[in-house]
C-alpha cells in the first residue's frame, strides 16, 4: 500500500471546568474565549462531554453549550464528546442536534457514549423509572440513524428538525466493547485515553480489524483524546500539571472538587497507592515545553497510527490554558505522520 506524509487534524475537548473560586458562568466565558482562540489556532473540533453531579464540571447541559459555542465562533466544528445516550431518548437527541445542525450547517458533530457520565445514584435521578430498564445502545444508535434519515419521512414519529440532515455520528468509548460497536456500524471511533488508557491499544486494533465500510465511512477513523499541558519550559508545564494531578486524585479518592491551583511539584501530597493509580490513568498525558511535547507526541503518533488527536487541558489559569493550546497547535503543525494513500 502506498503511503504519504502529512499532518493530522488536532481538536479540543472541554468539560467547562470550574476553577476554585469561580462559577459556572465564569467557566462558560472561559470556554467561549478558548473556543475562539482554538478556531484561530487551526483546531478542527471543539467538543463538550456530558457529566453530571461534579462540582468542577459545568458541561451537564451539553447540547445547550454546543449551541452557545457554535454561535460565538465561525468555522470550527462543535459537538459532543459525548452525549451519554442511556440518559436520553433518541428522538430528543435527534431533535436537539437537528436544531443545532439547522442553525450551524456543516459544523455539528454528535459523539455518543454508553456510560451514564455520573454515579449510579445520579443516573437514577436522571432516568427515573427507566433506570431499571435494560438499555440497548446499538438499538438506540440505529433509531437515531433512522430518525436522521430521509426514509423516516413517512413514519408516525419524526424528528423535526433532524430528518434528512447529514449529522456525523461518532462512537465514543473506553473499552473494546465500544470499538466493536463502532467497527460493526462503520462509524468513526473516539477513545477516551485521557482517563481510561488501559484498553486503548487493544480497542483501536480491534476497531480496525473488524471495521465494516458503510455509507458514512469507507475506512476506519480513530480519534484519541489525551491530556496536554504545554508551557514555554518543562518546569512551568510540570508546575501547571499539578492541577491535573489534584483533579485525578479527587476522582480516585472520591473527593471531587473544583479545579485547584497548581502547587509545587515536589510537594508530595498523595499516598503511593493514589500516585500509582494516577500514573496509570495519566498514561497518555503529554507535559512539557514545545521541544519535549514534540518528542512525546511523535512517539505516540507513530505507535498508534491514529487519524486525529484531541487535547484536553485542565489548567487553572485561563491565560496559561490558552497558551498550552497554542503551543500544542504549533507542535502538531510541525509533526508529519505516515498515512495510507486510499485515493
Amino acid at each position: 500500500m502506498k503511503t504519504y506524509n502529512t499532518t493530522i487534524p488536532y481538536s479540543a475537548l472541554d468539560l467547562a471546568t470550574i476553577a476554585q473560586g469561580q462559577t459556572a458562568a465564569d467557566a462558560f466565558r472561559n470556554s467561549m474565549n478558548l473556543a475562539r482562540n482554538a478556531e484561530q489556532f487551526g483546531y478542527t473540533r471543539y467538543w463538550f462531554a456530558e457529566h453530571h453531579n461534579m462540582p468542577g464540571v459545568a458541561s451537564s447541559a451539553t447540547s445547550i453549550l454546543i449551541g452557545h459555542i457554535a454561535g460565538g465562533t465561525s468555522t470550527i466544528r462543535v459537538g459532543s464528546g459525548g452525549i451519554m445516550l442511556p440518559n436520553h431518548a433518541p428522538l430528543l437527541i435527534a431533535e436537539q442536534f437537528g436544531t443545532l445542525a439547522s442553525l450551524y450547517p456543516g459544523r455539528i458533530d454528535l459523539g455518543l457514549g454508553r456510560a451514564p457520565g455520573t454515579d449510579q445514584l445520579t443516573a437514577k435521578a436522571i432516568r427515573g423509572h427507566n433506570f431499571e430498564a435494560e438499555h440497548n445502545f446499538i438499538a438506540d444508535l440505529e433509531m437515531l440513524q433512522y430518525l436522521f434519515s430521509a426514509d423516516n419521512s413517512t413514519a408516525k414519529v419524526r424528528a423535526i428538525p433532524g430528518e434528512g440532515l447529514d449529522i456525523p455520528m461518532w462512537i465514543l468509548g473506553s473499552s473494546t466493547d465500544s470499538a466493536i460497536v463502532g467497527a460493526s456500524m462503520g462509524l468513526p471511533y473516539a477513545f477516551a485515553s485521557h482517563f481510561a488508557p488501559a484498553q486503548f491499544l487493544t480497542a483501536i486494533r480491534l476497531y480496525r480489524q473488524r471495521f465494516v465500510p458503510s455509507a458514512h465511512l469507507q475506512q476506519p477513523y480513530v480519534l484519541a483524546c489525551v491530556n496536554v499541558v504545554a508551557a514555554d519550559t518543562d518546569e512551568e508545564a510540570q508546575f501547571l500539571f499539578t492541577s491535573v494531578k489534584q483533579l485525578f486524585s479527587g476522582i480516585i479518592t472520591g473527593r471531587r472538587q473544583q479545579l485547584q491551583p497548581p502547587v509545587a511539584p515536589a510537594d508530595n501530597r498523595w499516598s503511593p497507592e493514589v500516585e500509582a493509580a494516577m500514573e496509570q490513568m495519566l498514561t497518555y498525558a503529554f507535559v512539557g515545553s514545545p521541544t519535549s511535547l514534540e518528542r512525546q507526541l511523535k512517539s505516540f503518533l507513530h505507535q498508534t497510527g491514529i487519524n486525529e488527536i484531541m487535547a484536553t487541558s485542565y489548567i487553572y489559569n485561563q491565560e496559561s490554558r490558552i497558551r498550552s493550546y497554542k503551543i500544542f497547535s504549533e507542535v502538531m503543525k510541525q509533526i508529519k505522520v505516515e498515512m495510507p494513500d486510499v485515493s
